[in-house]
């Protein structure tokens, strides 16, 4: 009879057709979860902190999920520190609302988001980066053929777990690329224990840097849009545009919607030009957007 040796914590790498690979002290360890999990109807995530028993042969349970700090539906990931928005001044065009929507969730959930602005060696990225630097989000430019801006960007990934997102035609997978070279090999001994080669289903997966710190690799802005869109209220969507903050509790009625209202601090604040008139733009769409939602529509994080 096989005896469970002391129980580990560790971080879930990748997970798989009911395999985990968990990063513990030990190295990266193959487990089943607990059927306990199936029944109360929760999944571990790429990303999760667990607690792990061992077996004699190597193998290993997952018999515990530690709290999260915040998730992601799709893609699948919890615990995300930072969330990278890649786009392009062009080829493709950027899309302010999608961005602003992809914000919002990050700002709502607890992650912190980063603007990189690609392409830069083929248009000027001024007019888009003093929309965001001045709203307060941290902006990079990049050119990842001349290799501008990537180390600024290397410098914020050791010890956290950072999300890409982009549409595609942005540069992400090409940034990612000039940045960590071994990220998209198909074969080594990270690659291996991952259980890359054993299937061909491409899956969430928990990138390690070596010089510390995890990389992962999301959809485009239409499944983080799409996902983001339900789990903010109307009411706590001002708080998720950093600019408005310093005016919020100002305007003169305390029901104030912050979209043409008289009296609003942070209408007034767009026309006195200390709040862009673009971010406000987005407000108001995403403000009604959430008002015409159905009930049931609704969710929460």
């Amino acid at each position: 009879m096989n005896r469970m040796v002391a129980t580990q914590e560790g971080l879930v790498r990748k997970g798989i057709d009911g395999f985990y690979y968990v990063e513990t002290q030990n190295g990266v360890l193959e487990c089943r979860a607990r059927g306990i999990f199936r029944r109360i109807g929760v999944t571990p995530l790429a990303g999760d902190h667990v607690k792990v028993c061992v077996s004699p042969g190597g193998t290993g349970s997952l018999e515990e999920i530690l709290p999260r700090r915040n998730f992601l539906v799709r893609p699948p990931v919890a615990n995300i520190d930072r969330l990278v928005i890649v786009v392009s001044t062009c080829e493709p065009s950027p899309n302010s609302l999608l961005i602003d929507r992809t914000i919002v969730g990050a700002e709502a959930a607890g992650i912190e988001p980063i603007l990189v602005i690609s392409k830069i060696d083929l248009r000027r990225p001024d007019a888009l980066s003093d929309v965001y630097s001045g709203a307060g989000i941290r902006v990079i430019c990049v050119s990842s053929p001349r290799g501008e801006g990537t180390g600024e960007l290397k410098k914020l990934l050791p010890g956290k777990i950072t999300a890409f997102t982009g549409n595609t035609g942005v540069g992400k997978s090409t940034l990612l690329n000039s940045m960590f070279s071994g990220l998209d090999l198909p074969t080594g001994e990270i690659s291996r224990k991952l259980g890359r080669g054993r299937h061909t289903t491409r899956q969430v997966e928990l990138l390690k840097l070596s010089d510390g710190g995890y990389v992962v690799d999301t959809p485009g802005f239409s499944s983080l849009d799409t996902q983001f869109s339900g789990v903010v209220t109307p009411e706590k969507l001002p708080l998720c545009f950093r600019e408005f903050r310093p005016y919020l509790g100002r305007c003169r009625f305390s029901s104030c919607s912050h979209t043409c209202e008289a009296g609003c601090a942070i209408v007034e604040a767009v026309r006195e030009g200390k709040i862009s008139r673009r971010r406000h733009e987005s407000y108001v769409e995403i403000y009604r957007e959430m008002k015409e939602r159905k009930p049931w529509q609704k969710k929460s994080v």
